[in-house]
C-alpha cells in the first residue's frame, strides 16, 4: 500500500524544532524529505540534546528526534553556486519549507514570487516567530520567548509572581503541527486548482493564540484574565489532590462524572445538579476531598476510580510512563535497528495517530550533514568535476 505522501518531494531548509518537525511528519507518510544546511553552520539542534559525545558531532538527541527519513544536502545559500543549486532542486519540488526571518530569503533570490515563477505548483511554507506582516515581523524568537509574548506563561504557575513556561516546547510542536497541516491542506487544493501552488505564512505567536483559544475567547468576552492556579481548575473534582505516597490527578468534568465520584466516595450529599452550584461550593468540595484522597495510596486511587469511569492517573515521571503497557501497545515509537548509523538503538516518537493502509512509519536513520549531496547533486545536472569544485570552494561539503 502506497504512503500518503508517496510521490511528494519536500525540501526543508528549516533549523532547530518548528520547521524540522513540520517536514519530518510528512516524511513519515511517505514523503521524500531533502534537508539542506549551510555545510559551516548546520541545524544547531545538532549539537543539542542529552549525550554530549553525540553533541560533539552533529548528531545531538535534539536533532535526531525529528531527522528521520531525511535525506541531507549542504549547501551555501549565501553563494552564487548554492543558489542556483536550490532553485534547480526547487523546480523539482512540491513542497518548500523555511523558517527564517521573514524577508531573508527574498534577500537571496530565492523568495515565493521569484521561486512561484519558477515552480507555479510550489507550495511555498514559511515558518517565523511573529508571522510574515505585522510590525514585530522582523523580530526572531524560540518557543520560550513566544510563551512568553503570548501571555502563555502569565497564566501559568501557582501564582506565586513566578510565571511558568510548559515542560515541553509545546508551541514549537504544535507550530510544526500546524504546519505540516497547512502543507496538506494546500497541496489537496492545488490538486483542485489545476496544479497552482501558493504561500503559506506560519506564525508561531499566532499558534500559541490558538493554544489558548478557550481563555482568549473568556477574556474578549467579558475581560477576565486567565490567572495562574497551578493545578487548581474551576470544579473542585478536577485537580491534583495528594493520597497518602503521592499526587493525584483527577478528572472528574461533567455533570455525570462528578455524581459518580461523590457515589464511589460515599458522599451524595455533595452532588450537584448544574456547574454554577459547583463553582460556588468549590472550597468545600476541595476540602472534603482532599481529605478522602489522602487516605489510601495513589495507586489504589487511580485504580478504584478508573473502574467506575473517572479519570484519574497518579502523576508518573517519564521513564515510568513510557514503560506502560498502553505506550508499548501503541506505534507512537520507533526504535532504530542500523548498525553503524549513531542512531542505532535510538528511540524516536513517529506521529501521534494511526492509519489503517498507511501507517506512518520510519526507513531511515537520521543522516549526518551532507550525506546525500553528491546524490543529489548528481540528479540535478552536476557532474563530479563541478561537485569537487563547488566543495573545494566551500559551497558544499
Amino acid at each position: 500500500m502506497s504512503k500518503a505522501f508517496d510521490g511528494i518531494r519536500v525540501i526543508d531548509t528549516t533549523h532547530v524544532l518548528a520547521g524540522p518537525f513540520a517536514s519530518y511528519q510528512m516524511a513519515v507518510l511517505g514523503a521524500e524529505v531533502i534537508k539542506v544546511e549551510s555545510p559551516h553552520d548546520p541545524d544547531q539542534a545538532r549539537m543539542q540534546g542529552s549525550d554530549r559525545a553525540l553533541n560533539d558531532i552533529g548528531m545531538g538527541t535534539a536533532f535526531m528526534a525529528q531527522a528521520s527519513n531525511k535525506k541531507a544536502i549542504a549547501l551555501d545559500l549565501k553563494t552564487n553556486a548554492g543558489q542556483e543549486a536550490l532553485k534547480k532542486l526547487l523546480a523539482t519540488a512540491d513542497v518548500f519549507v523555511e523558517n527564517y526571518r521573514p524577508g531573508a530569503f527574498d534577500e537571496l533570490g530565492l523568495g515565493y514570487e521569484e521561486m512561484s515563477r519558477l515552480n507555479p505548483g510550489l507550495i511555498y511554507c514559511s515558518i517565523s516567530a511573529f508571522g510574515a506582516t505585522g510590525p514585530r515581523k522582523q523580530l526572531t524568537a524560540y518557543d520560550n520567548v513566544v510563551q512568553a509574548f503570548s501571555g502563555m506563561m502569565a497564566m501559568t504557575g501557582h501564582g506565586d509572581g513566578r510565571p511558568l513556561k510548559s515542560g515541553a516546547p509545546v508551541v514549537d510542536y504544535a507550530t510544526g503541527t500546524t504546519a505540516a497541516f497547512a502543507i496538506t491542506a494546500a497541496l489537496y487544493q492545488r490538486e483542485k486548482n489545476g496544479g497552482k501552488g501558493q504561500f503559506l505564512d506560519v506564525s508561531m505567536l499566532d499558534v500559541a493564540l490558538i493554544l489558548s483559544s478557550s481563555h482568549l475567547t473568556g477574556f474578549m468576552w467579558n475581560g477576565k484574565h486567565p490567572e495562574p492556579k497551578g493545578n487548581v481548575f474551576p470544579f473542585a473534582t478536577i485537580g491534583c489532590y495528594h493520597a497518602s505516597d503521592a499526587p493525584l490527578m483527577i478528572g472528574a468534568s461533567n455533570l455525570g462524572q462528578q455524581r459518580r465520584l461523590w457515589t464511589a466516595l460515599g458522599r451524595e450529599d455533595m452532588i450537584k445538579t448544574n456547574n454554577n452550584q459547583r463553582l460556588d461550593h468549590h472550597a468545600e468540595e476541595a476540602e472534603v476531598l482532599t481529605k478522602i484522597i489522602s487516605t489510601m495510596p495513589a495507586d489504589y486511587w487511580e485504580e478504584f476510580l478508573q473502574k467506575r469511569r473517572i479519570p484519574a492517573a497518579r502523576i508518573r515521571r517519564m521513564e515510568e510512563a513510557l514503560a506502560d503497557a498502553q505506550i508499548g501497545s501503541r506505534k507512537v515509537l520507533h526504535k532504530h535497528h542500523s548498525p553503524g548509523s549513531h542512531a542505532d538503538g535510538l528511540t524516536v516518537p513517529v506521529s501521534a495517530f494511526c492509519m489503517s493502509d498507511s501507517q506512518p512509519e520510519i526507513t531511515l536513520p537520521p543522516q549526518p550533514v551532507g550525506a546525500q549531496t553528491e546524490e543529489i547533486l548528481a540528479e540535478l545536472g552536476y557532474n563530479a568535476e563541478q561537485i569537487n569544485a563547488m566543495r573545494i570552494n566551500g559551497v558544499t561539503r
